[in-house]
């Protein structure tokens, strides 16, 4: 099986094309680092009744996610780069709907993907969280607030994400009663009203180093909170993800993607 190893700003995929039998199993095989080549999970790239071409998100645990940021950006300069969509803009269809991202192209190169990533919702019961306010609430003693941006996020700002435990709490908020189909989780240090900084533990993959969505839900939480302005450098371990926030709603996430390698499985 031929595959090819792409990241965003750190956050690492495996593309494969066309349909495997066993999507969840392969992610489990393949996934594992130091154990076999190491990835945050899969990117299938299929076709589409509905829009240009589809993803489907396998995380390394083998679950599926809806949608992915930073997975979304690697995917649309592989299809472009292959062919398989010939065009700089582009419909891709997730499981959280059909998303638009734009190629930056530069000296005939992918130089980054600005993506339209749709309008996230506060409410709680899209998340969901079983909280009557997503916008302010208490989970593992500390306060938090929650965001739909294809997937659930869940915030929480912090003074010092250096004294911050994220591989300790990460996983206890993931899996907490109040969020009946878990959240990723993402520690926030607001440096001013144009700059912050993240840590991601996420749904299903654990500590990453950057996600895209992640980014885009927490830059609109504290555009919505009166924290931040509606343009907002969120700095992640491995780069800079730039967020935008339209008046109407919408949120526009541009970073870079780029390869690692390809080969062969055995």
């Amino acid at each position: 099986m031929h595959i090819t190893k792409m990241h965003g700003l750190g956050n690492d995929f495996i593309v494969i094309e066309g349909r495997v039998d066993d999507a969840s199993a392969l992610a489990r095989a393949l996934c594992p680092r130091r154990l076999a080549v190491g990835a945050d999970g899969l990117l299938l790239v299929e076709p589409s009744k509905r829009a240009d071409v589809r993803m489907r998100i396998i995380n390394a645990d083998g679950s599926e996610a809806e949608m992915c940021g930073n997975g979304v950006r690697c995917f649309a300069r592989y299809v472009y780069d292959r062919g398989i969509v010939k065009k700089e803009e582009m419909e891709i269809e997730t499981l959280s709907g059909v998303v638009r991202p734009r190629l930056i192209v530069e000296n005939g190169g992918v130089a980054a993907v600005r993506v339209d990533m749709g309008v996230p919702s506060f409410a709680a019961e899209d998340v969901p969280v079983l909280a009557e306010n997503a916008l302010g609430f208490e989970v593992c003693g500390v306060r938090a607030a929650s965001v739909l941006c294809g997937v659930p996020h869940t915030m929480v700002l912090v003074d010092s994400l250096a004294d911050t435990d994220v591989d300790g709490l990460g996983p206890r908020i993931e899996k907490d009663p109040l969020f009946p189909r878990g959240t990723n989780v993402n520690f926030v240090e607001l440096a001013d009203r144009s700059t912050a900084y993240m840590r991601t533990w996420e749904r299903g993959a654990g500590r990453t180093l950057a996600c895209g969505t992640g980014a885009t839900g927490c830059a609109a939480l504290l555009h919505k909170k009166g924290l931040a302005d509606s343009a907002v450098d969120m700095h992640v371990q491995a780069g800079v993800l730039h967020i935008e926030l339209a008046e109407d709603g919408r949120a526009f996430m541009t970073g870079a993607a780029a390869y690692v390698f390809e080969g062969e499985t055995l």
